[in-house]
């Protein structure tokens, strides 16, 4: 019997990769997604869809109004999303705070209730906004409360928290999720929810940089990664 991993999957790429990389690490997947008062909900669609490609049964959809207080610009209709990139050593209004603390804990109540021993997580440290809650040292000192809150952590059980990705470029991310046969089309990362993904945003931004470095300017977006370039003009320069 194969051991069980929950995988937090929000519908991007990054989060598709850790997913395919817990199956190839021989895990059987629980799949987790969080409706948390974003602005959209096509990357829950995209969460659906990515599921669906790699053949996982058990995918739990949960709702935590994180909206009901705002304070980020993905879950408060009064913030605009930043277009302009973000400035060096600055936390951008697209952190939501407390989300990656509340999605991990969640995960790790359905970890523990089902007898997972992993838990994956897509989050990335080097090709990112600089969120406080995507770094390996919030990640170790998670690891730690996972042992000390559980029953399961104070019997030596405590699920495992693995973050494949998080240390990677976005370009190695592709690569990776290429080599995973991952439907990149379907993913979702931008911060809007318009039909198409808004190419400016930082998540489109950072998303398309890394498509077209790694060859795949055609699944890019149309704006590309800088304002009046499109991708396949930035593709050629």
């Amino acid at each position: 019997m194969k051991p069980k991993a929950v995988v937090l999957l929000s519908g991007g790429l990054d989060s598709a990769t850790a997913a395919a990389q817990a199956i190839a690490d021989g895990y059987e997947i629980i799949a987790l997604s969080l409706r948390y008062g974003q602005r959209h909900d096509r990357e829950i669609l995209a969460a659906q869809h990515v599921a669906s490609h790699l053949g996982i049964q058990n995918h739990f959809i949960l709702s935590v109004d994180l909206a009901q207080w705002g304070g980020s610009a993905l879950t408060d209709s009064a913030i605009a999303v930043p277009q302009s990139g973000v400035q060096p050593g600055e936390i951008p209004i697209t952190y939501v705070p407390g989300r990656n603390t509340v999605f991990i804990a969640i995960a790790l109540s359905l970890a523990e209730a089902k007898g997972a021993t992993a838990i994956y997580l897509g989050i990335n440290a080097v090709d990112y906004s600089g969120y406080p809650d995507c770094r390996p040292d919030y990640l170790s000192a998670f690891q730690q409360l996972a042992t000390l809150s559980s029953k399961a952590g104070l019997e030596g059980n405590a699920p495992t928290l693995i973050a494949p990705l998080v240390m990677d470029s976005k370009v190695d991310i592709v690569h990776k999720a290429l080599a995973f046969g991952i439907p990149i089309a379907l993913t979702w990362s931008c911060y809007q929810g318009n039909t198409d993904p808004c190419g400016r945003c930082d998540s489109c931004r950072i998303r398309d940089k890394a498509l077209i470095e790694a060859g795949c300017a055609a699944l890019a977006t149309p704006v590309g990664v800088e304002f009046g370039v499109s991708t396949s003009e930035k593709a050629k320069s």
